[in-house]
């Protein structure tokens, strides 16, 4: 009877200290990832935002004319004006993203007896659903303010903090989460589709080449499938969000979701006007998505095998 208090006295620790290494890991994991994808399609999603909170006409001719005239007018790096409030708000949004749909698929795979093996299909979806859910609510300002940097001049607003200044004093500090309803509604398929996707095609690989982890270009296809997929069944509610974000700037009101959504038809001519700039998506969302999935995953595999050979020295 001693003997197994002991054991349980020693297993204890062991069990915390890998549980907050596993949590610190999927945090470090998830920034990076956030960071490295959002700045490697920064110039095409600013434009994206451009043609989404304006009238202008979309097509491929006019996204390099209007990323050329950008460049031509305000210079190379204006096309990642935006960014450092992109970086503020997304290191934090996808190490919580990332993190917490860890900490979601142990808790239900826990309720439904997986024992670290792949969730069911619908647990899979919630999993990644209440991850987006977790992390869009905590981040969601610092979304507003990049939305706000990347369709306005620079001597509008000076940086970060001053954005915050400026919406805080002229439109009320509820204008900070404008646009916060159709994001949720938005986060739900996204988040959850896309995280569905990839956590399936990683286990249906593993099902039929026997190989449990996938090599790193083949991460990149199934990100990029997720992105694909979770982009197009979310993006008019994304529309809908910039819309709602920007309106401040653009001298407009929307009262609502809906209001939004008629009004964005109504100057659009059709309802396409809540799919304008989706076509860009399918090459910016498959990018960004299959570059944050494999880098969080090859980041865990390095930080546990350093993990590891520490151990073993000490």
């Amino acid at each position: 009877m001693e003997n197994v208090a002991k054991k349980s006295l020693e297993t204890t620790p062991t069990q915390d200290v890998r549980g907050r290494r596993h949590i610190i890991n999927s945090l470090i994991s998830g920034a990076i990832a956030g960071a490295v994808a959002k700045t490697t399609v920064a110039p095409l999603d600013r434009t994206k935002i451009i043609f989404q909170v304006s009238s202008r006409g979309f097509s491929a001719k006019e996204v390099v004319k209007l990323i050329y005239q950008t460049y031509r007018n305000e210079g190379f790096f204006s096309l990642w004006r935006g960014n450092s409030a992109t970086m503020v708000r997304v290191v934090p949004y996808a190490a919580l993203q990332f993190c917490s749909h860890e900490q979601y698929k142990q808790i239900l795979g826990s309720y439904c007896g997986t024992h670290g093996r792949p969730l069911p299909p619908f647990p899979r979806l919630l999993a990644g659903a209440l991850a987006g859910i977790t992390a869009t609510t905590v981040t969601y300002p610092l979304d507003l303010v990049r939305a706000r940097m990347a369709v306005t001049p620079k001597e509008m607003y000076g940086n970060i903090l001053h954005v915050f200044i400026r919406i805080s004093r002229d439109e009320g500090l509820k204008t900070l989460y404008s646009g916060f309803s159709p994001t949720i509604l938005g986060v739900i398929p996204y988040a959850g589709l896309s995280f569905f996707t990839y956590e399936t095609c990683k286990k249906l690989h593993a099902e039929y080449t026997e190989r449990p982890y996938p090599y790193p270009h083949e991460r990149l296809l199934f990100g990029a499938c997720a992105g694909l997929i979770g982009q197009s069944a979310s993006y008019p509610l994304d529309v809908v969000r910039r819309r709602m974000q920007t309106a401040g700037v653009q001298c407009r009101k929307y009262s609502g979701i809906i209001e939004t959504m008629r009004h964005i038809v109504a100057e659009e001519g059709s309802i396409a006007g809540l799919y304008k700039g989706l076509s860009m998506n399918w090459l910016k969302g498959p990018i960004a998505v299959g570059t944050s999935f494999t880098t969080f995953d090859l980041m865990q595999i390095l930080l546990h095998k350093l993990q590891d050979q520490g151990t073993f020295q000490r």
